[in-house]
């Protein structure tokens, strides 16, 4: 059974490493034009907000457990109530999915809190 959790707080913006850490992801997928690209229409994007099991669904990324240190870490901050930075995410209709450029393991803790919950996120 979870653990009783605060409901998720979120930053107003996304934090500016968290963009240095989408461009190091997505540079493993894209050639570095599309990855610069990608990383330059995310800092332009506004926030929107999308629940944490569709966002998952559209990812197809598995859950991580408690047992990563990350999503612990990222739980621990929900439980304090400090605020989070939102997602990246990338569209990639080739794939037929989401990419979660950043955000991942803050994705799997808000969705063990409550998998109803409204994530802001950058998407392009």
């Amino acid at each position: 059974m979870p653990r009783k959790s605060r409901r998720p707080k979120w930053l107003r913006n996304v934090e500016k490493h968290d963009f240095d850490a989408a461009a190091s992801y997505l540079a493993l997928i894209y050639p570095p034009a599309r990855c610069k690209a990608l990383v330059a229409a995310l800092r332009r994007a506004r926030l929107l907000q999308f629940k944490a099991k569709d966002i998952f669904r559209a990812s197809r990324l598995s859950l991580l457990g408690v047992s990563n240190s990350h999503v612990e870490t990222d739980r621990a901050q929900i439980d304090r109530g400090k605020a989070l930075s939102p997602l990246l995410l990338v569209r990639d209709p080739n794939r037929g999915k989401v990419i979660v450029a950043d955000g991942y393991h803050r994705l799997c803790a808000v969705y063990q809190v409550d998998e109803d919950a409204w994530i802001p996120c950058k998407i392009v």
